[in-house]
C-alpha cells in the first residue's frame, strides 16, 4: 500500500532520527518515481528532513530556508498527503512551531510526524524491528556520525554525477 521507501524514511525519522538517511532514501525513489517535479511530496519530505539535519547542527538559515520550501509542497499537495496518511493541519501547525523555533534560534529537539493510519504504524515498527532501529528514540546529539554524516560519507557518486552533468551542459551550449 505505502512505498518500501516511505517506510523505511518514517522509520529513520521517528527511530534513530538519522534525517541525512532519511534525504538519501528518498531521493533516490523520487529519481526513480517522480523525475523533475520540484513540486513532489517526496521533494517536500527530502527537504523536511534537510531541515531537521540543518537545524540539529544549528544551521538555522538552512533549516530555515529548506523548511519553507518544504511547508510550500506540502501546501500543494494536500492529496498526497492524506494518502500517506499525513494529517495536513496538523502538519502544517508542527511545521510552524519549528520555523518559529529557528527564527528564535531555539535548539532542534525531536518530534513526529501527525501519522493518522495504524496499519501504516505497524508496518513501520515491523520494518524498524528488522533494521534494529527503536521508534520514538531521543536524536543522540553527541552521535557525530548522524549529526556530520555528510562530511564523512563517501561522495564519489555524488562527485561523479556532478561532472557528468557539467559535461553534459557544456555539450549542449
Amino acid at each position: 500500500m505505502y512505498p518500501h521507501e516511505y517506510i523505511q524514511y518514517l522509520v529513520h525519522f521517528h527511530g534513530d532520527r538519522d534525517y541525512f538517511e532519511c534525504h538519501e532514501i528518498l531521493e533516490e525513489y523520487w529519481k526513480k518515481n517522480d523525475p523533475g517535479n520540484k513540486d513532489s511530496i517526496w521533494v517536500g519530505l527530502i527537504l523536511l528532513s534537510v531541515s531537521n539535519y540543518h537545524h540539529r547542527r544549528a544551521n538555522f538559515n538552512g533549516a530555515k530556508r529548506t523548511l519553507k520550501k518544504a511547508i510550500k509542497i506540502f501546501l500543494l499537495q494536500e492529496k498526497s498527503l492524506k494518502s500517506l496518511r499525513l494529517n495536513q493541519e496538523q502538519l502544517m501547525s508542527l511545521l510552524q512551531q519549528r520555523l518559529d523555533m529557528m527564527e528564535k534560534e531555539i535548539a532542534y529537539n525531536n518530534f513526529d510526524l501527525p501519522i493518522y493510519d495504524s496499519s501504516l504504524i505497524d508496518a513501520c515498527k515491523k520494518t524498524a524491528s528488522k533494521m534494529g532501529i527503536k521508534r520514538g528514540s531521543e536524536s543522540d546529539l553527541m552521535n557525530m556520525d548522524i549529526i556530520h554524516k555528510h562530511l564523512v560519507r563517501d561522495r564519489t557518486s555524488v562527485i561523479e554525477e556532478r561532472n557528468r552533468a557539467v559535461k553534459f551542459r557544456k555539450g549542449n551550449k
